[in-house]
């Protein structure tokens, strides 16, 4: 480091540093040396790169920050990577002047305060969820509901022994998946309701997979105890199958009888969700701008975009200039889950947020801007970078595995199984778990019968993971959402070749899968005389588009004649790129003189894709 704070170029021989300008450490592929941690802006100046472009980087990385927040050197090597500079951190962090000097401060452990814990209440239709979590809280949330059954993301606070607990009550562990696809880590611990005259039931099993695939805790509420029919001993047998053992068989899961009809078991299930929060440590520092979760959104007609919002970090305050996605503005009011003022909100806490320009997506990362202007050009850069990748999402293909396996990348494959029947949903995940490699293993997130759905690609998109489809379809809704999310279907028919597969992918050799794709046809019409003995095909494009220096195959009766490529386009006498459906034009062929009316000229592409 230099005496005013800026980082200096280690010179690759040994020499001693010497300060130099940004665009001359990239030209010579030097190292800079950054700080332990540092703001956004100082390291957008030392990169010598737009803060916006810096952020955009760091958004793409799924981390929202503003100009001026502070971002350690792990997170800073995000953004350096991505513009192929390489970095080394300073042995001893020193004080940065200027801009850097804003917030460039360690975060000590004395600023951190025990935080209300978040739980998330999951389980099958009909087994009582929220009416568990109306009992806890004594309100008649299950009353106005349509039809008595959930139907949004509810953010609830209660307390327990004068301890605060967070409640967020979902429509299911797809709400719950699809939060933590979009980036967003919001539950601390997971509530598995169970009907003890039902036991589990595939929306459960569900549940307790997206709930394992997120490492929460899992508690156990063994509901509906009231019923005549309440059997614990099975539910927790069939829990024991699911790899969940109960403490009273000898396991570390926690689990609890009750009744949300009478209350019974209820003060014994906060009890033990505190002793899990005690165990976990949840602190975080309020003291600093916030940083939080959408939970939910909706447009008010009367008091404009109405925003349910987590703070996991700092304190909201009114007042604040605020950024979600590629929504922005500054805090006009707030209120807590029971509709009351207040004019700030600690972490841990819910509450529901007036002040957006628009109506920001369940999931987007909230943080505080310095300024409207700040907050504008935040909300600029998150709406042109989803809009840039909005047909990307965080899961991998195969083929990337192999990749990342290569450069020890990828310790785990995770693999969400789908098949017809659940022998063979038996048999594919058994084959597959007994698959070990060296540099990786095998991890089956879910495994089901029945066509792909989209919880399944919810799934898949939160936890990187691809999903194996085994003689069964998708869903069309899930093929769309696939696409969206840039999640990897793969569709087998044949076991050993599935196997084969996804061993190749921990072994790092699966070679990459190309498909044929036609890009447009042209019928001869005409054939002429062209210079040198050349012959040129006075052609109409039936359909697609010909492009000039493609590969293209002439088919004369059904038939295959030769395979050439397409050396010269013309429309009338101009040479062009392409020609579209409907459209006549002339085409020369590399070494092929031999056309006949009729023939049809295929032009044709070879694209990476699925098997």
């Amino acid at each position: 480091m230099t005496s005013d704070g800026r980082p200096t170029t280690v010179d690759e021989a040994g020499a001693a540093p010497t300060p130099r300008k940004a665009s001359e450490r990239r030209a010579q592929s030097r190292a800079l040396v950054l700080p332990e941690t540092m703001t956004v802006q100082y390291l957008a100046e030392v990169l010598n790169q737009n803060p916006i472009d810096v952020i955009k980087l760091l958004m793409r990385n799924g981390i929202m920050a503003s100009m001026n927040q502070v971002i350690d050197y792990q997170v800073a090597t995000l953004v350096s990577t991505a513009l192929g500079i390489r970095t080394s951190m300073a042995e001893a962090p020193t004080a940065a002047k200027g801009s850097a000097a804003k917030g460039a401060a360690t975060e000590d452990d004395a600023d951190l305060v025990v935080r209300p814990p978040v739980i998330t209440v999951l389980g099958h239709v009909d087994h009582g969820k929220t009416s568990l979590l109306d009992s806890i809280k004594n309100s008649k949330v299950a009353d106005r509901e349509v039809g008595g059954i959930t139907q949004h993301i509810g953010a609830y606070q209660v307390e327990s022994n004068g301890h605060p607990i967070t409640f967020l009550d979902t429509p299911g562990h797809a709400a719950f998946t699809a939060i933590r696809a979009r980036g967003a880590r919001v539950t601390d611990i997971a509530v598995l309701v169970v009907a003890a005259d039902d036991g589990l039931m595939p929306q459960t099993l569900e549940a307790i997979n997206h709930a394992k695939a997120a490492e929460v805790p899992i508690v156990v509420a063994i509901n509906k105890m009231d019923l005549p029919g309440a059997d614990p001993e099975r539910v927790k047998r069939q829990l024991s199958e699911q790899e969940l053992l109960v403490e009273d068989w000898g396991g570390d899961v926690i689990s609890v009888d009750v009744s949300a009809k009478t209350g019974d078991g209820i003060d014994n299930l906060l009890e033990n969700l505190l002793l899990v929060a005690e165990i976990s440590e949840l602190k975080a520092n309020p003291n600093k701008p916030a940083q939080g979760v959408v939970i939910e959104a909706k447009l008010d007609r009367k008091r404009g975009p109405s925003t349910t919002v987590l703070v996991q970090e700092g304190t909201l305050n009114i007042g604040d200039f605020i950024v979600a996605g590629g929504a922005y503005g500054r805090v006009k009011a707030m209120s807590d889950d029971q509709g009351k003022p207040i004019r700030s909100i600690l972490p841990g806490y819910p509450a529901e947020v007036l002040g957006f320009s628009s109506v920001p997506e369940a999931g987007d990362q909230l943080t505080v801007a310095t300024n409207e202007r700040e907050g504008r050009s935040l909300a600029e850069a998150s709406g042109k970078s989803n809009a840039g990748t909005s047909g990307q999402g965080r899961a991998l293909t195969l083929e990337e595995v192999v990749n990342q396996v290569d450069t020890d990348e990828v310790k785990e494959l995770n693999l969400v199984v789908k098949a017809d029947v659940q022998g063979s949903v038996e048999a594919v995940r058994g084959a597959l778990e007994r698959l070990v490699d060296e540099d990786a293993t095998v991890r089956v997130l879910h495994s089901g019968s029945g066509a792909v759905t989209e919880s399944d690609i919810l799934l898949a998109s939160a936890s990187e993971a691809i999903v194996i489809s085994f003689s069964i379809g998708a869903e069309p809704s899930a093929e769309r959402l696939a696409d969206r999310m840039g999640v990897e279907i793969r569709h087998y028919n044949i076991i050993y070749q599935l196997i084969d597969d996804v061993e190749k992918a921990l072994h790092g050799m699966l070679d990459p899968v190309y498909t044929e794709v036609i890009v447009g046809r042209a019928e001869v019409r005409e054939i002429f005389e062209g210079r040198r003995g050349t012959q040129i095909a006075g052609c109409r494009v039936s359909e697609g588009r010909m492009v000039r220096n493609g590969d293209v195959r002439v088919i004369r009766d059904g038939a295959v004649v030769e395979d050439s490529t397409i050396s010269s386009l013309r429309h009338f006498r101009e040479e062009v790129n392409e020609m579209n459906a409907g459209t006549e034009c002339g085409i020369v062929l590399q070494g092929f003189n031999d056309f006949q009316e009729s023939d049809i000229l295929e032009v044709h592409r070879q694209e990476r894709g699925r098997r």
